[in-house]
């Protein structure tokens, strides 16, 4: 099920859990949450962040080989080598 992030409308008015972010796992096929479960007032779904991995350095040729990859070098037109 996807984590979905929520706030509430006026965060003056709501709750402890809704003036702030909270994040709530919901069935894809449900409609989004209107109001807070705790406090009844209105919230609105937030678009959240993608996480992305984030490579440090490049991979090297045994790094690569290592993770079960297989590793080829270009000699001629169309032609590849096996590293």
């Amino acid at each position: 099920m996807p984590l979905y992030e929520y706030i509430a409308e006026d965060p003056e008015k709501g709750c402890r859990t809704c003036s702030e972010v909270f994040e709530l796992r919901r069935p894809v096929d449900r409609a989004p949450l209107e109001l807070c479960p705790l406090c009844k007032q209105p919230v609105r779904k937030l678009i959240s962040s993608v996480n992305t991995p984030i490579l440090t350095k490049p991979m090297s040729v045994s790094d690569a080989k290592s993770a079960g990859f297989t590793v080829l070098k270009r000699r001629d037109k169309g032609a590849y080598e096996k590293l």
